[in-house]
């Protein structure tokens, strides 16, 4: 059996007052006109999992404008040990709750042990020529689907980082300073060396598909932590060597209002294989089947390294594609056996799939069975 969501509800999410889909294993194919709430719905799925979503977006913008009832997500997953129940929702303070089988769970990775997301949007098309700072977030994404803890050390070490600017803003009491160095030490390591792990097993299974892959393969690497290459091979001596270079680094950092090196300032690069060429210089088409690739080479990880394939979410991801990749993307995620849900304005975009999805109309917050 295909591990699969059979039941997916939503409450006062965005801009749906209630939503209810029941749900076989088959694909899922949400089509509807622009701002219908396709995206909604995938969102939804999304924060089933570590972190804030596809969008990124805060908790409290989740609620749907005008409702008193706190936005809930709910979803039914049917594994080999029988259904798991799924649940997450707003708290009071902004933050959510999570539920397992009906019980409240002791942290948000709690979620990890039943399903894993992976996402691909339009906001994305522009990975690999835009800031650095959206290759770090598609990277911890993609780091978190393996160590789902990864999610929330980026967050702590984001929150440390920033009470450490302040403190060098305010010049205060150096021993709350070397203290929060050391915190964010533990976790900047941690971090760095999650990510360095995770692309060296992604880049090695891509090696392995290079020459029969339907989509062109990636080259992955980190950018150096630091500027002058120095290194360190256990997590023990990067945390020694990140402490001291903040240390030393404190005047510098004070002038310049930030902290000017750590794993914040790691960079990912994205060289298109069989072209030898940076993934930035392809064209648009060549940018987002690349990415595609990247995308379905890592579903594949995730199923070798954890046992669960990850549910794929892909907002218009067919409106790019001519109909022979089209093809070729719907047999590869056959091929994964996960179910995956896709979105479009046009149900002919999804006509190759056959009776391998199940389709639905999204119309203003509403959504039918076709």
């Amino acid at each position: 059996m295909i591990r699969h969501i059979s039941r997916l509800r939503l409450t006062a999410f965005r801009n749906y007052v209630s939503a209810a889909l029941d749900l076989d294993e088959r694909h899922v194919v949400l089509t509807g006109s622009n701002g219908s709430g396709k995206t909604n719905l995938l969102e939804a799925v999304s924060v089933l999992s570590p972190g804030r979503g596809l969008r990124g977006a805060s908790f409290e913008t989740l609620q749907q404008q005008g409702s008193d009832t706190n936005w809930a997500v709910a979803a039914t997953i049917e594994t080999n040990d029988g259904p798991a129940d799924i649940g997450t929702g707003a708290l009071p303070d902004g933050g959510r709750r999570v539920r397992v089988n009906g019980a409240n769970a002791r942290s948000i990775e709690a979620m990890s042990d039943y399903l894993r997301v992976l996402w691909l949007t339009p906001s994305m098309d522009g990975l690999f020529s835009g800031p650095a700072g959206e290759r770090r977030r598609f990277l911890d994404r993609l780091v978190t689907t393996l160590i789902p803890s990864h999610s929330s050390a980026v967050s702590d070490y984001e929150k440390a980082m920033r009470q450490r600017n302040k403190l060098l803003e305010e010049g205060s009491d150096l021993r709350w300073l070397n203290a929060v160095e050391v915190q964010m030490a533990e976790l900047g390591a941690s971090i760095h060396l999650n990510r360095a792990d995770s692309l060296s097993h992604l880049q090695a299974l891509i090696a392995e598909s290079l020459d029969d892959a339907s989509f062109p393969a990636a080259r992955l690497s980190l950018t150096p932590l630091f500027e002058d290459g120095a290194e360190a091979t256990t997590s023990a001596e990067l945390e020694a060597l990140l402490v001291q270079r903040w240390h030393a680094a404190r005047g510098l950092d004070r002038a310049a209002g930030r902290t000017t090196s750590g794993p914040h300032r790691v960079d990912l690069e994205v060289m298109h294989a069989q072209k030898h060429m940076p993934a930035a210089l392809g064209s648009t088409g060549e940018q987002k089947a690349l990415l595609i690739g990247l995308i379905l080479a890592h579903a594949r990880l995730v199923r070798l390294r954890t046992g669960i394939v990850p549910f794929l979410l892909l907002d218009e991801i067919a409106a790019h594609l001519d109909p022979d990749r089209r093809r070729a993307l719907f047999l590869a995620l056959d091929g994964l056996e996960t179910q995956c849900f896709l979105t479009g304005t046009d149900t002919v975009l999804f006509e190759a799939l056959e009776d391998r999805a199940q389709r639905f109309t999204v119309r203003e917050g509403r959504v039918a069975r076709d």
